[in-house]
């Protein structure tokens, strides 16, 4: 007799989508605070309708006081796709355009905007950022749970 996966082992992971302009400050800072406390329990990507072409560096120099490493990251484009693969999508509170699908479930979070600012004014958005995510973290884990037992 072939194992049968237990209820948590075959529950969907969540998948959730940030989405900001430039796809290099808030939606980077989202996507890799939720990665990073979610530990594998939730799907997470970040798109921007007008990418940069790097990484705002007060923005990786604030999440690397935190051990996460954003150097790496480059800002990529929104896609349909990336829309329909998610369960969540959040927009970063800078009226960016995002095509819906049924079912989806949308939320705009009213952030500043890190462009052009210096680290100390980028802490407070990435501290606003984190407590948000870890919200939305228990909020999806405790959903994801609950739809298993």
């Amino acid at each position: 007799m072939a194992d049968q996966p237990s209820p948590q082992e075959s529950r969907p992971v969540p998948e959730v989508l940030f989405v900001c302009v430039h796809n290099a400050g808030r939606s980077q800072m989202a996507a890799a605070l939720l990665a990073h406390h979610a530990a594998g329990r939730v799907r997470v990507r970040s798109a921007g309708s007008a990418p940069a072409d790097t990484i705002n560096p007060d923005v990786a120099e604030v999440m690397a006081e935190l051990g996460i490493d954003l150097t790496h990251e480059v800002p990529s484009k929104l896609s349909t796709d990336d829309v329909d693969a998610a369960d969540v999508v959040i927009t970063m509170g800078c009226g960016d355009a995002c095509p819906v699908f049924p079912g989806k479930r949308y939320l705009d979070w009213q952030l500043d905007d890190p462009a052009g600012l210096p680290a100390e004014q980028v802490r407070p958005i990435r501290d606003d950022i984190d407590r948000r995510v870890r919200a939305l973290l228990a909020e999806l884990t405790v959903t994801t749970h609950t739809a298993t037992v």
